[in-house]
């Protein structure tokens, strides 16, 4: 596939208005954020205002609509996409100690990195388990396909549900699914390690709810 690069917006290309970038990251060429511990002066929130630019890795031709050949090389960017968020800088915990006010995940949660192989129409179902003796657990943040469910049977005690569905997007691709347990005590939130998993959808049918760890 194509090579994909990011970069902080530029307001000299109309990508924003107030462009400065946050102080407290460190930005690669290759997507990576870099958080850089601070002191409580640099508490707050930061608007993170990103630019992801696809460029080709040989020399290409495009034609557009009309006809017309453009060449693009390999330092020329075929598409872009704005990626806009902001980062909440909280106060220290207490203690970095995983379970005390830190969630920390519980069997049968999952790796990190843990790979998951189903086919169409199959639900997996991911268990996501965790304690933090200090703080209150009060919820689960998680990104994936839009269709993804979560549920709870109790603090602490969490199951994103997925199938999937019989498409040219899900046969034979890999999806990602991440998330992180979140917990608060009076104004304070704690949030555990992130944690993803792929969910790899192979070829043939099943109704079946069970999968395969890899």
């Amino acid at each position: 596939g194509d090579e994909v690069k990011c970069r902080y917006a530029k307001g000299s290309l109309s990508e924003c208005n107030d462009c400065t970038p946050p102080s407290v990251l460190n930005l690669s060429s290759s997507c990576s954020l870099l958080f850089s511990p601070t002191n409580s002066s640099s508490e707050g929130p930061y608007a993170v205002q990103l630019m992801m630019e696809e460029f080709p890795r040989q020399n290409m031709t495009l034609t557009d609509f009309s006809g017309v050949k453009v060449l693009r090389t390999t330092s020329d960017f075929i598409g872009k996409t704005p990626l806009q968020f902001v980062l909440n800088v909280d106060p220290a915990a207490p203690s970095c100690t995983e379970g005390l006010y830190l969630p920390r995940f519980l069997p049968p949660t999952p790796d990190n990195g843990a790979q998951i192989f189903v086919t169409i129409n199959q639900m997996v179902k991911i268990p996501i388990r965790a304690e933090a003796t200090q703080s209150e657990i009060t919820k689960l943040l998680f990104s994936g396909p839009h269709d993804v469910l979560k549920s709870s049977s109790g603090p602490g005690n969490f199951t994103l549900s997925w199938t999937a569905s019989d498409n040219i997007f899900n046969q034979g691709q890999s999806h990602p699914i991440c998330f992180v347990v979140q917990s608060n005590l009076s104004s304070s939130v704690f949030q555990s390690e992130l944690r993803c998993v792929v969910v790899t959808v192979e070829n043939g049918k099943q109704d079946s709810t069970q999968f395969k760890f890899h």
